[in-house]
């Protein structure tokens, strides 16, 4: 159920959806811009909840706004200068969503979802355990759980369906799927932003363990930065105060949720369970926390 303090659903009916994927709803304006909704849906093990989280939709649209602005000196961005008040005609639906829209430019998405790694954790702690590596990319031996790498990996997959798994692609398949050229420059600006923002986020006393880009191109080519960035969902975020290499650090996003489905008789295939409303209401004052600490 939606309150007012909670979206499940845009539901704008004066313009034409495109696409409603886990969080986000996507409308058509015209054929230069689109209009974005974030969502306060939740997804956990590819299923989508049947809960809201109250306003995780306006946090993470702060968020990726935040981060768009910080980092528009390194790569273009989807951000358009139209106005809400121009794309939405209609006042009521405008209103409703206001603080979750983004009017962006069209572009033409790329099917790369572009992975940086700067500690060990996650699918890449399974992979190192067995073979020294993640993703095919060799590691010093000796490394613990949730290490700081060396250097921050690039580890790319494929962008899935909705209800379907990423699968993990080395640097030479994803070169085959969109040419070296563009794989390269993607590598190279993944990289830049991940590192200029981990070392913004430590200065608020937060670990930026692991991200995700997206990009397209526009009309000319030219790469551009699309879709969320840096938020508690494309993102691992740690707290320094509590960071300690050999356990698995706590973070900013969802796992409140994932642990307690965990506990819970459930398959991991839809219908997911109805989860209570006190862990929602933690996950929401986790992605709070996450936005103050990086905007204030």
């Amino acid at each position: 159920m939606s309150s007012p303090k909670t979206l499940l659903h845009a539901d704008i009916q004066s313009l034409k959806l495109l696409h409603s994927g886990k969080v986000r709803d996507m409308y058509a304006i015209d054929d230069q811009h689109l209009l974005i909704v974030t969502t306060d849906r939740l997804s956990a093990f590819d299923v989508i909840l049947p809960s809201p989280v109250p306003q995780k939709g306006e946090i993470l649209n702060q968020v990726s706004d935040f981060w768009f602005h910080k980092l528009g000196h390194i790569i273009p961005n989807q951000m358009s200068d139209l106005n809400l008040d121009d794309a939405i005609p209609n006042a009521g639906e405008r209103e409703r969503v206001r603080s979750r829209a983004l009017v962006v430019k069209r572009l033409k998405p790329l099917p790369i979802e572009a992975i940086v790694r700067g500690y060990l954790i996650g699918s890449g702690w399974k992979e190192y355990q067995k073979q020294d590596s993640v993703c095919g990319i060799s590691l010093p031996q000796g490394l613990k759980l949730a290490d700081k790498l060396p250097e921050p990996i690039f580890t790319p997959s494929t962008k899935a369906d909705v209800g379907e798994h990423d699968e993990n692609i080395n640097f030479e398949t994803m070169c085959d799927i969109i040419g070296t050229e563009l794989a390269t420059q993607i590598r190279d600006v993944s990289l830049q932003l991940y590192q200029e923002a981990a070392t913004y986020a430590l200065e608020k006393g937060i670990i930026i363990a692991d991200t995700k880009f997206e990009f397209g191109l526009d009309e000319n080519g030219t790469l551009t930065l699309i879709d969320e960035v840096l938020t508690p969902d494309s993102s691992r975020f740690w707290d320094v105060a509590t960071y300690q290499p050999g356990i698995s650090p706590p973070s900013f996003d969802k796992q409140i949720i994932r642990d307690w489905l965990e506990a819970q008789d459930w398959d991991k295939t839809p219908p997911a369970p109805e989860v209570d409303v006190d862990i929602m209401q933690k996950t929401a004052d986790k992605y709070r926390e996450a936005l103050t600490r990086l905007t204030q």
